[in-house]
Parts: structure tokens; C-alpha cells; sequence
């Protein structure tokens, strides 16, 4: 049977990462993936560019972009690991990069060059790389000569099995199975005992009744600047309109994943409309927090004072009401807005005031509820996970388990839209490589 220091299943970006810079460490490490592709994930990130990190993330104040129970837990290994940091590798492998908005950190020419910098990584390590190869199953075996000591793991593969003192867990979730995401990793957590955040699919498009979304579903592709929001509450002041348009609405406290109270979320940010409901990533963003049942609130044209505009236009124009809105949005959306009462087809300077007003505020507020999401097929990561007070957060290892860790998209640990996941995927991965220890016999 071969032996090694460290076993890395998942080669993921964090179990890439982990098994580079534990080479580098001088352990002997072997990391293995069972799909046929490696790091499937970073090649299609970004539109094949990857974001693979953020200028913004703030790691003493890690619960600005990133969910989950306790998002303080990731504060540890991304002090110690920072974008910087990353970025210091990217350059020393000469991948040229750029930014784009709100510190998103992109390839220049292909996530491939990203992938290539991490096998190089993981070759200057003397990594073992078994893929494609399957787990069977794993064993813990508690050490003969000593009960305080740690023990070591038994992996069955199909390749032979092996073992190793540290076993590392980078499986990911359970977004896009089509790439080769399974529940590998939360099944073997249950194996030891370690505790589960129910999952969900996050960062992923919301969808809407069929019936109530047919007035807009003629708009699927078209997309526009938006402010959304979680935690609208409807008025019993003007009752919704025809399909899903809104009533009045007011902000209040949302439960964020994990059942604790939070105030609503916003993200300026673009909205794309669909045939099913709504994507693009102020939907992506909001979609972490979005809970089943609950509305959110979209205002359309979150940098104009649209009473302000429309009561101008009344003063000034004979145009119709929705050629006065396309000055403001995409046509496509005016009118398919202004065609939902008849009150608002009409010239603008013959609508009465009063109209006029809760135009500007329905479209200011459009509250809807969605339905549901469509999916991890769509979903860009997995919320929820390994529990993270399972684990310690400066070497994510089990508390309960010695020599077991998780690292990456596994745990409860959620970042925003924005290469924020990534840079997760390297500090906890960082952190863990830094912990494992060096094989001393497997007794």
C-alpha cells in the first residue's frame, strides 16, 4: 500500500491550491479528482476568464461579502491569506490581468493560464495526481502504538488504496453537476460525524410562476442597471397590477441563511430578464439572501427621480407615457411597463398626477415574489456545508477528527458575485496547507 503525508480529494482550486503549497512544504502529497477534467471550474469562471480574486474583500470584515452561519469563521485564514497575496503569485508566473468594476480581478487572456500556473505550482511540489480516479471508501485507523495519537486514513480508490496521516476534503458543492459536482463531501462528513448547514443552491438565477411571468418573458435578454433588494414588504395602499407587477412597499428585517436576523440586503447592480424569471448579476447577488416565500424589490431606475422626470415631461411633452419612460430605460421595458393600465397609455401631458405618481413609485418598487430558483444546474456555488463550528479556523481541521479537513466551496462559507470565492478557495486551502503536519510513521 503507498503512503503519503496528505491525501487531497477534489482537484478543485482549493484542492489544487492545498496540494501545491504542501509539496512546497516538503510533504509527500497525493491529490485526486474523479472527473476526467481538472479544475473544470476555473475554465468556465468569468466567461473562460476567470475572476479569480477581489481588490475590495476586506478581511478583517469578512461578513461584508461572504453568507453562512457564522461568515467571522473565514476571517482567520483570509487575514493570512489575502488577494494580494494571490495576485504576488499570478504576477510571478507572468499571467497578465485586469480590472474590472468594483475590484474584480480578471485573466487577460484564459482562466487556462490560471490552471496551468496552479499544476506548475503543484509539480514544484512533487504532487502525485491521480485523475480521473474514484473514491471507494474511507477508513480511519486509530494508531496501535499510542491512543493520543492521531491515527491515519485508508482510502480505497480505484486505482489501489493508499494512506496518509492528513486527509483533505476540497470536493466542492453541488453546483453544476454537469462539470462533476457531487455530495461526495458532505457524505463522508456524515461518515465522521461532523455536522451539516443544509445546502442550497446560491449565486443562481430566480424563476417565476409561468402564468404571472408571461407578460414579461417576451423581454428575455434584455438587460438594464437595477437596484434590488431583499426585505420589501407589501403596503395595503394600491393593489398589484396586472401579472407581477407590484404594490407600495417598505423595508424590513430578513433572516438570512442560518436563521439569524438581518437587514435587508441592496446590490446596484445589472438585471437580465429571462423566459423564466430573472438573472444577471444584481439576481445572482441577491439570490445568497433571498429566502423561499419572501418578495424582493426592484426599482428600475435607481439613479433618476422619476416623479421628478415624469412631472417635467408632463409640463414639456405630447408624447406618449412609454416613449417618455424609453428616454429613461430600455424601450423594450417602457412599453411592455406602460402597457399594464390604461391609465399610463396615453400621451404624458394628458395623465393625471396622481397616475403619473404611482407609475413612479411602482417602478421605483417593484416588488415580486419568486418562485424558486433554477437550480444548482445554474447555481455559480452551494450554500451551506460543512458546519464551521465543526472545524478549527486557523487549519480547518475537524475538531472531533483529527487529521480530517475541509477546505473550500464544501464549507459553510459563501462569498459574494465578484471572485470573492475564489480567494476563499486559496486562504482556506493556504491555511491548511500550512497546518498539515509531516508524516512520522503511521503507526
Amino acid at each position: 500500500m503507498q503512503e503519503f503525508d496528505v491525501v487531497i480529494i477534489g482537484a478543485g482550486a482549493a484542492g489544487l491550491f492545498c496540494a501545491g503549497q504542501a509539496g512546497q512544504r516538503g510533504l509527500k502529497v497525493l491529490l485526486m479528482d474523479h472527473a476526467e477534467a481538472v479544475a473544470e471550474k476555473i475554465r468556465i469562471s468569468g466567461g473562460g476568464r476567470c475572476n479569480f480574486t477581489n481588490r475590495d474583500l476586506d478581511p478583517q470584515a469578512p461578513h461584508k461579502h461572504f453568507v453562512g452561519q457564522n461568515p467571522q469563521f473565514s476571517r482567520s485564514a483570509l487575514s493570512r491569506y489575502t488577494p494580494a497575496d494571490f495576485i504576488a503569485l499570478v504576477q510571478k508566473h507572468g499571467i497578465p490581468f485586469h480590472e474590472k468594476h468594483k475590484g474584480q480581478l480578471f485573466c487577460d487572456r484564459s482562466a487556462e493560464d490560471l490552471i496551468a500556473m496552479l499544476l506548475a505550482e503543484c509539480e514544484a511540489g512533487g504532487v502525485v495526481h491521480w485523475q480521473p480516479c474514484s473514491v471507494k471508501n474511507v477508513t480511519f485507523l486509530a494508531s496501535k502504538a499510542d491512543e493520543s495519537s492521531a491515527g491515519s486514513y485508508q482510502i480505497n480508490t480505484d486505482r489501489g488504496p493508499v494512506q496518509a496521516r492528513s486527509l483533505v476534503v476540497a470536493t466542492g458543492g453541488l453546483s453544476i453537476p454537469k462539470i462533476g459536482a457531487t455530495d461526495f463531501g458532505y457524505r463522508l462528513a456524515q461518515q465522521f460525524g461532523i455536522p451539516l448547514v443544509e445546502r442550497r443552491p446560491g449565486l443562481v438565477p430566480l424563476t417565476f410562476d409561468g402564468a404571472a411571468w408571461a407578460p414579461w418573458a417576451q423581454l428575455a435578454g434584455l438587460a438594464l442597471p437595477v437596484q434590488i433588494s431583499t426585505g420589501m414588504q407589501a403596503s395595503p395602499h394600491a393593489p398589484p397590477l396586472r401579472g407581477s407587477l407590484p404594490p407600495e412597499g417598505a423595508a424590513f428585517a430578513l433572516g438570512r441563511p442560518g436563521g439569524k436576523r438581518k437587514a435587508h440586503m441592496a446590490f446596484d447592480e445589472d438585471l437580465l430578464f429571462t423566459h423564466r424569471g430573472l438573472s444577471g448579476p444584481a439576481v445572482l447577488q441577491i439570490s445568497s439572501y433571498w429566502q423561499e416565500g419572501q418578495p424582493l424589490c426592484i426599482n428600475l431606475a435607481p439613479t433618476v427621480d422619476l416623479p421628478q422626470a415624469l412631472a417635467q415631461a408632463k409640463a414639456r411633452s405630447r408624447k406618449l407615457i412609454a416613449n417618455e419612460l424609453a428616454q429613461l430605460m430600455p424601450s423594450r421595458l417602457a412599453d411592455a411597463w406602460a402597457g399594464h393600465d390604461a391609465d399610463w397609455q396615453r400621451p404624458v401631458n394628458e395623465a393625471s398626477d396622481k397616475a403619473l405618481a404611482r407609475l413612479a413609485e411602482q417602478m421605483a418598487r417593484w416588488e415580486l415574489v419568486p418562485t424558486g430558483t433554477e437550480g444548482y444546474k445554474k447555481a455559480e456555488v452551494t450554500l451551506g456545508g460543512i458546519d464551521t463550528r465543526a472545524l478549527s479556523q486557523q487549519t480547518m481541521e475537524c475538531k472531533t477528527q483529527p487529521g480530517l479537513y475541509f477546505i473550500g466551496e464544501v464549507v459553510d462559507v459563501t462569498g459574494w458575485l465578484g471572485g470573492y470565492n475564489f480567494q476563499w478557495a486559496w486562504a482556506s486551502a493556504h491555511a491548511c496547507a500550512q497546518a498539515l503536519p509531516a508524516q512520522q510513521g503511521l503507526g
